[in-house]
């Protein structure tokens, strides 16, 4: 009865232990991937660069901004074109985490920065939550949502 108890914790320690290793090496490059993601969105937001959100946001985006407006992908582009009336002065990321669940990842963090946003000036934190899908080796911001905090 002793060698059967043997083999069992031999499979265990053989099969389970290498997958919740594989898992957690996935789980930190995911969280390394979005955070290099979450601060290239930052430099593409201080350039004026539109193709980091051409490439990243998934095409059914939604995000809704700090005064509560949604936008569509194709909205967030036309404003990004007209750097007149929305461009970043300065802009930073603080208290990023990012949790992970299989394909999906979310991201928290607060979102500092002064900028032009349709003409108006805005210069606030905001808490902020975006929601990550890999589709197919690439990973997409799906959805985007920002509070202002005090």
């Amino acid at each position: 009865m002793n060698w059967i108890k043997v083999v069992i914790y031999t499979v265990v320690v053989v099969v389970f232990i290498p997958l919740q290793s594989a898992h957690a090496q996935s789980s930190s490059d995911t969280v390394a991937a979005i955070t290099k993601l979450e601060n290239d969105s930052v430099k593409a937001d201080l350039a004026a660069d539109t193709s980091w959100t051409e490439k990243f946001l998934a095409d059914d985006w939604m995000g809704c901004d700090s005064e509560g407006k949604w936008y569509t992908k194709a909205e967030a582009l036309k404003l990004m074109a007209d750097t007149k009336n929305n461009n970043f002065k300065s802009e930073k990321l603080t208290d990023l985490k990012v949790r992970v669940y299989g394909n999906t990842a979310v991201a928290t963090y607060k979102d500092t920065y002064d900028a032009m946003v349709e003409g108006q000036h805005r210069a606030r934190s905001v808490a902020s939550t975006d929601v990550w899908v890999k589709m197919g080796s690439d990973w997409k911001q799906v959805n985007s949502q920002g509070t202002t905090t005090k």
